[in-house]
């Protein structure tokens, strides 16, 4: 019997102590012994960042399983971040643990139980330009390095900043800015040329520590990057600071801006980004017009609503023999053998989405479109948005002033079954269809691929054709205005019967594609923290923390 009670005792004590063991690892904590980090201002209007961060992790600690790096902003491409640890790859995720905005690098079977180095690159971040608020003629950008939480990190950390400014700034041009934040170091950094030539400005303090916001900067002529990158104050900010003066003037009107005004501004601001599908840095200006774009991806650029997208791929589809409509009310296609030659990527993934059931369809439609815009967006690349979208605005226009230069209906038929889908591109195509045909159209050629009932009829009856056949081959001519109402129809079509609810169907890709900025969070855990700001003498409203 005592036996027993002893065992049952020296049980107890035991799982007592991998309890306390198993708490006693649940905890972070470490020291940041070096971070060394290279900044970029690139000639494009764009950062980069270089990182290395040493981290010896204490006995008995947590291991350093997740890294939280704080970005700058929400505007990086986070497709241009890679990590490694001791030079072996690791993952890069959105699980970001700290405040404000970042990635997590998940070390993976690369733990650090005792030191180990990660090593991350951040290879493109916009909008991160402003006037100088000295002098007109100078643009400013500043930088915060990641920093964490101080209940996880302790100790000094020998900190490094370069930074490298944009190529062609001459040695005697640009200004630095004075280190901030309580920098233990100089305030003045050194200066010299990089591997490249360009300009740089290096601050290093072995006396600082991981848990601090520092924040360093630099001004250049802004002649060296393109003048759209630079972020200049907008409307918007010009009612942020009159705001801000009532808020001085008068106390209660802050209380009725954070109860009415932000959240009312918040819910307008979620429900355009979640209509707006293609990211605002695509917007950044490049140089120049991406010719060669289709129709459909025309559309892309230009916002079009998704259902009528899925219209034109549909009728680009029919015109090219890929596939014709079975029924049209609800929407059924069949896809016709052989497939042609010359297909779009969209094309081929939109007919295999339209044979599938209805739940498989929308999903893979929903896919289809974020390819489509990940395309487009990887081919406006180093392009003007501004310049294109004229171009292929003009394009339309001049399709329609050539069909309506046409002299007979035959050929001004002619003419609208080629452009069709660049007509499309209208905002008003309705409106502009019914004034353009006034008189008959003669049906296109493969349009019975489209409509099951003139293509059953042996005598086509389509209401409103004309009783005779017209046109050579017999093509049947109809009303323009019922022509535009059928093309009209099948976008309503597309957005009530395949799509279901076109802003659920838009939101799904919008997440996808232009997802919200990650939550601001804090929460227990290893590493992260950071952020960067811009224009000479602004206020940094950055935080650290988290993992």
């Amino acid at each position: 019997m005592k036996f027993r009670i002893y065992a049952c005792f020296l049980a107890l004590l035991l799982l007592l102590g991998l309890t306390s063991g198993a708490a006693a690892q649940s905890n972070y904590s470490f020291q940041m012994t070096s971070e060394v980090v290279h900044v970029y201002l690139n000639k494009d209007g764009t950062m980069s960042l270089d990182y290395s961060l040493t981290f010896n992790n204490d006995p008995g600690a947590h291991v350093i399983d997740f890294v939280d790096l704080g970005l700058p902003n929400s505007d990086y491409d986070f497709g241009s971040i890679s990590a490694d640890v001791g030079g072996k790859p690791v993952k890069i995720t959105t699980d970001y643990q700290g405040n404000g905005t970042g990635v997590a690098i998940d070390l993976g079977n690369n733990l650090i139980r005792k030191t180990g180095t990660v090593h991350a690159y951040v290879g493109r971040i916009t909008n991160m330009f402003f006037p100088d608020s000295n002098d007109a003629n100078f643009a400013s950008s500043e930088f915060s390095p990641t920093y964490f939480d101080s209940k996880y990190v302790h100790g000094n950390t020998d900190l490094t900043v370069v930074i490298h400014l944009p190529e062609g700034v001459k040695p005697e041009e640009p200004k630095y800015h004075l280190a901030s934040g309580g920098w233990p170091g100089a305030a003045e950094p050194g200066a010299a040329l990089d591997a490249q030539q360009r300009v740089i400005y290096t601050w290093r303090s072995p006396d600082a520590n991981g848990s601090t916001q520092y924040t360093f900067g630099a001004s250049f002529p802004k002649q060296y990057i393109p003048e759209s990158v630079i972020v200049t104050t907008s409307f918007l900010d010009v009612i942020i600071g009159f705001f801000g003066m009532l808020v001085g003037i008068l106390p209660f009107c802050c209380v009725g801006l954070v109860i009415f005004g932000v959240p009312i501004l918040a819910v307008i601001n979620e429900r355009k980004r979640k209509l707006q599908y293609i990211k605002p840095s695509i917007s950044i200006e490049g140089h120049g017009i991406k010719r060669g774009l289709t129709a459909v991806e025309a559309a892309i650029l230009m916002g079009q609503p998704l259902d009528k997208i899925m219209t034109m791929i549909l009728f680009s589809s029919v015109k090219k023999n890929v596939l014709q409509v079975v029924t049209r009310d609800p929407l059924k296609v069949e896809l016709i053998q052989p497939q042609p030659d010359g297909m779009q990527v969209y094309e081929k993934e939109f007919a295999q989405a339209m044979i599938k059931d209805d739940k498989s369809r929308r999903k893979d439609l929903q896919l289809m479109i974020v390819n489509l815009v990940k395309g487009v967006t990887e081919k406006m690349k180093g392009f003007s948005r501004k310049e294109t979208l004229e171009y292929y605005k003009g394009i339309n226009e001049k399709a329609w002033q050539q069909i309506n230069a046409a002299g007979t209906p035959e050929v001004k038929s002619q003419m609208f079954e080629e452009a069709l889908e660049w007509t499309m591109l209208d905002k008003d195509y309705d409106d502009r269809a019914r004034r353009t045909f006034t008189g008959p159209v003669f049906v296109p050629m493969w349009w019975g691929r489209y409509d099951p009932i003139y293509r059953h009829s042996s005598t086509p009856t389509i209401p409103g054709a004309a009783s005779f056949p017209s046109g050579s081959g017999g093509r049947v001519s109809l009303p323009g205005a019922d022509l535009a109402a059928s093309v009209v129809g099948g976008v309503q079509n597309f957005s009530g019967r395949v799509l279901g609810n076109i802003n659920d169907f838009t939101n799904g890709v919008t997440n996808v594609t232009n997802p919200p900025p990650p939550p601001s969070r804090s929460s227990g855990g290893h590493s992260g923290g950071g952020c960067a700001c811009a224009c000479a003498g602004c206020a940094c409203a950055c935080a650290g923390g988290g993992r």
